[in-house]
C-alpha cells in the first residue's frame, strides 16, 4: 500500500469486489467510459457473471484500487506492451464524476509510478490516451511525462477523429523530479 494523506493505492481485496462491479460493470454506459477509450465498446455484466472470475483480481500485481478515506473510487493498472523489452504502460480510471478535477488521479499516479519504479526492473513507464482526453494529457504533463508520439486521426468517436497520444517518463527523469 502507498498513501498520500487520505488517498491510498493498494492491491484489490475481497471486500472490494462488489464495489468494483458497481463502478465498472453495473451500468451499460457509465460516464467514465466517455473518457477512457470511448471508441472501444463497453458492456455491463451481471453481478453473478462478474463474480465467476472476480476473485482473480485479488492481490494482482498489475491492478490495484484507489481509495479516498478507504472508499474505492478507481483503479490503477499496468501491462507490458512488450514484456521481453520491458516496455510497460499504465492506466488509471477514476470512475465517478464527483471525484474528477480534484487531483486524485495525479496523486494516485504519482504513488503508482513510484511503486512501479521501486518494484519492477524497468527503465520507462508510459501511458496511451487520446487527444479528446485533455485532462489525462495534463496529468501526464504534471507528472513530468513527455509526449513521445502522436498518431494522428486514428481514434473515431461520435463522428470525429482524434489522435492517439503516447507519453512516457524514464526512471532517471522520475528520480530527478520526485525526490
Amino acid at each position: 500500500m502507498y498513501k498520500d494523506k487520505e488517498l491510498a493505492i493498494r492491491p484489490v481485496e475481497g471486500r472490494d469486489l462488489s464495489r468494483l462491479w458497481e463502478l465498472i460493470y453495473k451500468d451499460e454506459a457509465p460516464e467514465w467510459k466517455k473518457w477512457d477509450a470511448p471508441y472501444f465498446p463497453h458492456e455491463s455484466i451481471p453481478f453473478e457473471t462478474y463474480m465467476e472470475t472476480a476473485t482473480d483480481l485479488i492481490n494482482k500485481d498489475n491492478f490495484w484500487v484507489i481509495t479516498v478515506d478507504e472508499n474505492v473510487c478507481g483503479i490503477v493498472s499496468y501491462y507490458y506492451e512488450d514484456a521481453e523489452c520491458k516496455w510497460l504502460e499504465f492506466g488509471i480510471v477514476i470512475h465517478e464524476g464527483q471525484n474528477w478535477a480534484k487531483g486524485i488521479g495525479t496523486r494516485a499516479l504519482k504513488l503508482w509510478i513510484n511503486h512501479l519504479f521501486e518494484s519492477l526492473d524497468i527503465r520507462r513507464v508510459g501511458l496511451t490516451t487520446w487527444s479528446g482526453n485533455e485532462r489525462m494529457i495534463r496529468v501526464g504533463e504534471k507528472l513530468g511525462m513527455r509526449l513521445e508520439g502522436r498518431i494522428r486521426q486514428v481514434r473515431f468517436y461520435e463522428g470525429n477523429y482524434y489522435d492517439s497520444i503516447r507519453m512516457g517518463i524514464l526512471r532517471e527523469e522520475w528520480n530527478a523530479i520526485s525526490k
